[in-house]
């Protein structure tokens, strides 16, 4: 079978690298073109275009760079028109993926929609053109497919990818790690402000605020794939703070404790077992429009799964040095990180076992027989 795969982002690369090598084991003649990252390219198939091309951040840039995005959206059904996919498979992304996904359908291919928009979260009228367009929906949270069910759309609940992802990983000695990236003795706190540009020039130099106030830890920022270290260094202005790319679940896996910038990392930290303050701070504008549309309680997984608050979320003018301080201060307390403990326990249960991977790629491929 053909299969064309469209992911955006470091989650989506992520994930999708995992799909394909599921699809690979159900159909050892899988032909699979994709837009993705470095981990899909290693799992084989043929790379189009790498996410780092769109990585677009909130409302104002988008428009900035509409029509960068009107070209890549063309290009897109130019190619898998000429491929002639027997199914596209996307992964979230919705803003382009959905796009994509109305031609596609209209074009007469097969659409899967594997980690669905969020819907969920804001714009729920978007579910009628997904019930239009999307022939099957795979979600892996699990409030997401009672959701869908109030509008009378069917969809998979297949399980997260990251419980796979993280207990799959090989274990990393604490030893070894701390002498191969040069750190102390000291426990660490690792700083995650991202994975855009936007991202982490909004994050990083408040996070960095706090080194000279807890000089018995090791702050250690998690470089993002899509980022180089050159970018990083403009922030950076103590020898007290490490920069350790791309090895960010070695990182979480020896860390005790992280500041999160708001997204999957939040999720990942929350799996790792490691205490965490959430951070998200946007421009103004991005930040205005959200507000109005958006209809959450909360912006980390972590607490909308639980449906409660799990880990504090420090938003837009709340996320500051004062504020950030004193939350850190409170999951360094023995008793605050006991209780973070066990509500970390019971997220996981929540989200099912292993073998999200398998589950869609069975169900994606028997979908085509």
């Amino acid at each position: 079978m053909k299969y064309y795969i469209l992911a955006g982002e470091a989650s989506g690369d992520l994930h999708g690298s995992n799909l394909m090598k599921a699809l690979y084991r159900q159909d050892v003649h899988a032909d699979i073109r994709f837009w993705g990252g470095d981990l899909m390219e290693s799992t084989g198939g043929t790379l189009v275009k790498h996410y780092k091309e769109r990585a677009f951040m909130g409302f104002s840039e988008v428009i900035m760079n509409l029509r960068k995005i009107f070209k890549l959206i063309s290009f897109c059904k130019d190619d898998i028109k000429a491929f002639e996919p027997d199914v596209v498979i996307f992964i979230d992304n919705s803003g382009f993926n959905l796009r994509i996904a109305k031609w596609a359908k209209a074009e007469g291919f097969r659409t899967n929609y594997y980690i669905s928009p969020q819907v969920w979260a804001s714009r729920a009228s978007r579910v009628k053109a997904i019930k239009r367009d999307i022939d099957a929906m795979f979600v892996i949270l699990p409030f997401v497919k009672p959701f869908y069910k109030k509008y009378g759309y069917h969809t998979e609940f297949v399980g997260h990818p990251l419980i796979d992802a993280i207990s799959d990983r090989v274990q990393v000695d604490d030893y070894e790690f701390r002498k191969t990236h040069n750190l102390s003795d000291k426990p660490i706190i690792a700083l995650l402000p991202g994975s855009r540009k936007q991202e982490i020039t909004k994050m990083l130099s408040v996070m960095l605020s706090l080194v000279d106030d807890f000089p018995t830890y090791q702050f250690v920022i998690g470089g993002a794939p899509s980022q180089d270290y050159s970018f990083y260094e403009q922030f950076i202005t103590t020898d007290h703070v490490k920069f350790i790319p791309n090895k960010t679940y070695d990182l979480l896996s020896v860390s005790h404790a992280a500041l999160v910038t708001s997204g999957t990392a939040t999720l990942e930290t929350a799996l790792f077992k490691v205490p965490q303050v959430v951070c998200y701070k946007g421009s103004a504008i991005s930040y205005h429009i959200a507000k109005r549309i958006i209809t959450l309680k909360f912006i980390s997984l972590v607490n909308l799964i639980m449906d409660r608050e799990v880990v504090t979320e420090l938003i837009q003018n709340n996320f500051n040095k004062k504020n950030l301080k004193l939350e850190l201060e409170k999951i360094l307390d023995t008793q605050n990180r006991k209780k973070l403990f066990e509500d970390y326990y019971e997220l996981e249960k929540a989200l099912g076992g292993k073998g999200a991977s398998e589950k869609t790629a069975t169900l994606i491929y028997e979908g085509l027989s």
